[in-house]
């Protein structure tokens, strides 16, 4: 496989991986009374200096699977070059 294969796979991964930091931030601090905005200004911009576009996006991806279908595209080519 290419380099640049195994950097994109790689960086997806680093993508999903960090997406599910700031989910399991975002669901820490959610609660019924306080809204979303709120949450984003005081918890998640400090730490991961994201829009709120990024947010509402990280919120609606599918990290499980998607995380679940570069693992096994990483796991391929490292078997297929071993």
């Amino acid at each position: 496989m290419s380099i640049s294969i195994n950097r994109s796979l790689g960086a997806q991964r680093n993508k999903l991986l960090r997406y599910r930091l700031i989910k399991d931030l975002y669901y820490k601090y959610k609660t019924e009374d306080i809204p979303t905005t709120v949450i984003w200004r005081k918890y998640i911009c400090p730490v991961y200096p994201i829009s709120r576009t990024t947010l509402y996006e990280v919120l609606c991806t599918p990290i499980t699977s998607e995380l679940q279908k570069v693992e096994k595209a990483i796991s391929e080519q490292t078997t297929s070059i071993s």
